[in-house]
């Protein structure tokens, strides 16, 4: 198993019902009603994305001041500079706002540093270079949030600064003309998790004015989709609206850059999604600010000469390729090293030639590797460079600043987090980090699980009604559904042994699933083996079938029959709800009830107890009853007798002591209050 946990939602069926009764496909309402939607309007809703309406961008913090700064200096014909990140947030923020702007009248340049050479956001060099080409107004996106002296820096220069960010906010802000930032502690704002580049969409709207605005919106929500979906940012409230409109204009890309990214990347042929956005194209033009190239990819957005666009292409591209193998071999000797000297979570790592912009990336490998937050430091002339990917809850922007007085700086969030330490202070970050991660008791992955499901269920019109949910993401993952005991009729490994292929019989039915990166699990499936497995369904299309696959998120040997009833009982025992077939299949005829009293007697007098493992009591009552019995529910018989005074059960770790009591009246065992439960849970009176 990957995960140490499979945690399935509350069926709610009512609420399933009145989904489905207004018209909404079965399994998609059984989703909907896992997840609390309530009713059809609130379906509808979640549903269409596209029709709910933006907030006002003036609601955020400090958004009066910038526009009304901008709009000065677009009407002095001052020199602006948007003043970017390298990663495809950033990226895709500078070119929306620098074209938005300039085509409001703006005279805008940009800016975006090099990872490698400057590093994370605002400095000195790139505040005086841009000072001395007379820029008096400096606008950054997706940065700037912590950038304290830098802004006290730029305002000594004559330059202007207005911030947006996205990122949590330090205990102090810098003294800029603006600081647009949802999660400033007093920004109303209502949504907080607005990408980089959704701030930068909302001030360019805001600057633009009511009359303007939409336009602004429907030319850029392209980019905006894209950053915000390479950012995994939360797909909830206006993320949706702007991914799932921005997806409109990426099918097909309006922009030339990217229609020629994705043929190069072979994906012209293929709708894109929220998914294949995140995992194939902006892995691609991430790469080129992870290898300090990033003006590539903001070129790329902006051409309009196809030969231009397929040099670029094809440039970031190679740059993929080359990221891919340098994060393999810093990954394995990180790997070496940590199963050659364990550490205790978190798990620090230094070294000196690491490529800076690929161990954020190494970082979240190793994280779900070992299950415990992984921080990464490159370590060069004295001074660390350094990236951190959270697991299990811990929050990575609090347990830095926990250690704010070892660090230059720091800034991120709870998932990410980037800073800088001198070489001298890092013995004792590993120890402060350390301490820190008790305020972050240790939590295993849990997997959420929205219905078990039935073969029958998945069909290809009921799978395909799925997508009526996306755009996907955090906060709006892809449903996952649980099938238990089903047994591998084949299997296979593909992709160079990465991949696990599966053809399974369900009840009947053969499907056909796909592990990817299955890696090891706690036993060894074969042929024959029954399992219970967590999975996607999607359609695969290949050569000209169209069928649902299970794209399997996790997987574990099925328990047996007997283990699987003995679950059901213990968790009535310790006073858990069962459903109304669970309830039914422990509840105990009358019949069960005098087969067992006739042989109790028959083995014993008053006094003189019966002694024996369940089992042999349980083949006892089998045979003469002349069906199979199940071993919880005699045992469920015995707890109704001691409840009502017939007998008096002693147990022990594998044998019970069962002792006749004398009773001369007639008991009323359905009156027992373990029977009262069980009718209650089967919906009897």
């Amino acid at each position: 198993m990957k995960y140490s946990q499979w945690k399935l939602s509350p069926a709610h069926p009512e609420a399933r019902a009145a989904l489905e009764g207004a018209g909404i496909p079965p399994l998609l309402a059984a989703v909907l009603a896992a997840r609390g939607v309530q009713n059809p309007d609130e379906a509808r809703r979640l549903l269409t994305p596209g029709c709910e309406p933006l907030l006002d961008p003036l609601r955020l913090r400090d958004m009066d001041r910038a526009v009304a700064r901008i709009r000065k200096a677009i009407a002095s014909r001052e020199q602006i500079a948007i003043y970017g990140d390298y990663d495809v947030d950033g990226i895709t923020a500078t070119v929306l706002l620098s074209q938005a702007l300039t085509w409001m009248g703006a005279r805008a340049i940009t800016y975006i540093p090099g990872r490698l050479a400057e590093g994370y956001g605002l400095n000195r060099d790139a505040i005086l270079s841009l000072a001395e080409q007379g820029v008096t107004l400096l606008v950054t996106v997706d940065c700037g949030i912590t950038a304290i002296e830098e802004t006290d820096f730029a305002r000594s220069r004559g330059v202007d600064v207005i911030i947006t960010d996205h990122h949590e906010c330090q205990d102090r802000i810098p003294d800029a003309v603006a600081v647009v930032d949802p999660r400033r502690p007093d920004c109303p704002y209502p949504f907080k998790g607005l990408a980089g580049v959704g701030v930068a969409l909302k001030l360019a709207m805001a600057v633009a004015g009511p009359g303007r605005a939409g336009s602004v919106f429907r030319t850029h929500r392209d980019l905006a989709a894209l950053g915000t979906v390479a950012d995994v940012m939360p797909m909830t409230g206006e993320n949706r609206v702007i991914v799932s409109l921005g997806l409109r204009d990426l099918n097909p890309p309006r922009r030339l850059g990217i229609s020629r990214l994705l043929q190069r990347a072979n994906l012209n042929e293929r709708s894109l999604n929220s998914i294949s956005l995140g995992f194939t194209l902006a892995p691609r033009i991430n790469a080129a600010g992870r290898m300090g190239e990033a003006a590539v990819a903001e070129e790329l957005l902006l051409t309009r000469d196809p030969r231009r666009a397929d040099e670029l292409a094809e440039r970031l591209c190679r740059l993929n390729a080359e990221r891919q193998e340098i994060e393999v071999q810093i990954c394995s000797q990180c790997v070496a090293q940590l199963d050659a000297h364990p550490q205790e979570s978190p798990l620090v790592l230094v070294g000196a030639g690491w490529h800076q912009g690929v161990v954020g990336i190494v970082a979240s490998r190793l994280a779900e590797r070992y299950g415990c937050p992984a921080f990464m430091i490159c370590l060069e002339n004295g001074m660390g460079r350094g990236s951190a990917r959270s697991w299990g809850g811990a929050n990575l922007f609090e347990l830095l600043k926990s250690c704010a007085p070892l660090l230059d700086s720091y800034g991120g969030h709870a998932m990410a987090a980037g800073f800088t330490v001198r070489e001298e202070n890092i013995p004792a970050l590993t120890q402060a980090l350390r301490q820190g991660m008790a305020a972050f008791p240790a939590s295993a992955p849990v997997l959420q699980v929205d219905c078990e499901v039935k073969p029958q269920d998945l069909t290809a019109e009921a799978v395909e009604s799925l997508d009526l949910l996306a755009p996907w993401g955090a906060g709006n993952p892809r449903p996952v559904f649980l099938m238990s005991g089903a047994p591998i009729t084949s299997m296979s490994r593909v992709g160079q042994g990465r991949h696990l292929k599966l053809r399974l019989d369900c009840r009947g039915t053969p499907m056909e699933a796909i592990w990817f990166s299955a890696g090891d699990t706690d036993f060894a499936p074969a042929p024959g083996s029954r399992v219970d497995l967590t999975f996607t369904p999607q359609i695969n299309d290949f050569r000209g079938r169209h069928a649902v696959q299970l794209q399997v998120t996790d997987l574990r040997q099925a328990p047996t029959r007997a283990a699987m009833e003995r679950a059901i009982y213990d968790r009535f025992a310790r006073g858990e709800a069962l459903t109304p077939e669970e309830a039914r299949f422990l509840r105990p005829s009358r019949r069960d009830f005098a087969v067992l009293w006739r042989w109790l007697e028959r083995q014993s007098s008053v006094a003189s107890p019966v002694e024996g493992d369940l089992r042999r009591i349980n083949r006892a009552v089998s045979r003469r009853t002349r069906r199979k019995e199940t071993a919880v529910r005699t045992l469920l018989c015995l707890d109704v007798l001691e409840e009502r005074g017939l007998i008096l059960l002693n147990r022990r770790v594998d044998r019970l002591q069962i002792t006749l009591r004398s009773w001369e009246q007639k008991v009323d065992l359905e009156a027992s209050e373990i029977m009262i439960r069980l009718r209650e849970m089967m919906d009897e009176t």
